[in-house]
């Protein structure tokens, strides 16, 4: 399988909303069932770094996003965590969000490329990656077995009640 990642386009957001809502019920991911708002909006968030769409055939299948980590954002103890846990200010901070894949290209490395670009991109604007993520299902294991590294878990205000405590998680950078 060919696999093509480049800038997410707005020509993207339709097809990708429908792999968001189509994977949903797999992965759990977005926590929220049904959105409060339609898929396009949740994928397409103002003030993202960079957006990246993964292609097969064509296809939207898989999206990631780069945002700037705010002290004052959405979430001010993710926030906090993040620092403490890489020993930067925010501003040095990049997390990854809105990651997902169409469950028929699950396992195939759709993902993994996507996650590649996320992290080069930050990389290259010289922040430290982070992520958040809710502690029960799979992708706790896969950020884990990635070198990912839980700094702390909190209840950000976006949870639903029944849902377990959200990871924060760092991938520590290479000491030279």
């Amino acid at each position: 399988m060919s696999v093509l990642v480049r800038p997410r386009t707005d020509a993207d957001l339709p097809e990708l909303g429908r792999a968001l809502v189509e994977q949903q019920p797999a992965s759990g991911y977005p926590h929220r069932a049904p959105l409060p708002m339609p898929p396009e909006d949740f994928i397409a968030r103002p003030g993202t770094l960079s957006t990246w769409t993964a292609e097969v055939g064509g296809l939207p299948v898989g999206h990631v996003a780069v945002l700037p980590v705010l002290d004052d954002g959405r979430e001010p103890e993710l926030a906090r965590l993040w620092s403490e846990g890489h020993g930067l200010p925010v501003e040095r901070l990049g997390e990854i969000g809105v990651y997902f894949t169409s469950t028929a290209t699950r396992g195939t490395g759709v993902g993994a490329a996507l996650m590649r670009a996320a992290l080069t991109d930050l990389e290259a604007r010289g922040l430290a990656a982070c992520l958040d993520v809710v502690g029960s299902g799979a992708a706790v294991d896969y950020y884990r077995s990635s070198g990912w590294v839980a700094v702390g878990v909190t209840r950000p205000s976006w949870l639903e009640d029944d849902a377990a405590d959200v990871i924060a998680m760092i991938l520590p950078r290479a000491r030279s």
